[in-house]
């Protein structure tokens, strides 16, 4: 202790479980803002992937069922992975190979930029799929 304030320095425990303790002799307030801006940078570095959603409908009409694609990509390129889901209501219910008839467009559609997560699957009233960008 007395080594460390004849330096101006901080001593600090290092491994308290460890028997002995070890200690180490520094500038402490030196060492925690160096600490904070080295996880500010790799904060930084990183990138938050979001999951975006596109709705479609059974009978989607061919400008509308295009447009949603487009949505898709952009959101593929942006490095985001996109939940596709279709929503039945009604009588639609009954005729959820349509849903999959169309999900299967929408993967055509997209061709070999894209990489499914998770295929087509019935959830509740809704079918869904998850993609993702092909790296």
């Amino acid at each position: 202790m007395s080594v460390a304030a004849e330096r101006g320095l901080d001593l600090v425990e290092v491994a308290p479980e460890a028997k002995p303790p070890v200690c180490k002799i520094m500038d402490y307030g030196k060492y925690k803002y160096e600490q904070a801006k080295r996880s500010q940078v790799a904060k930084k570095k990183q990138t938050v992937i979001q999951v975006k959603e596109v709705k479609f409908r059974p009978k989607i009409e061919e400008h509308d069922f295009l447009f949603k694609v487009r949505n898709v990509k952009k959101f593929l390129d942006q490095k985001n992975r996109v939940k596709v889901t279709i929503m039945f209501r009604g009588r639609e219910f009954s005729f959820t190979e349509s849903g999959y008839a169309l999900l299967g467009r929408v993967i055509e559609e997209l061709g070999d930029q894209v990489v499914v997560e998770q295929p087509p699957k019935m959830e509740g009233r809704a079918m869904g799929m998850l993609l993702a960008p092909k790296t």
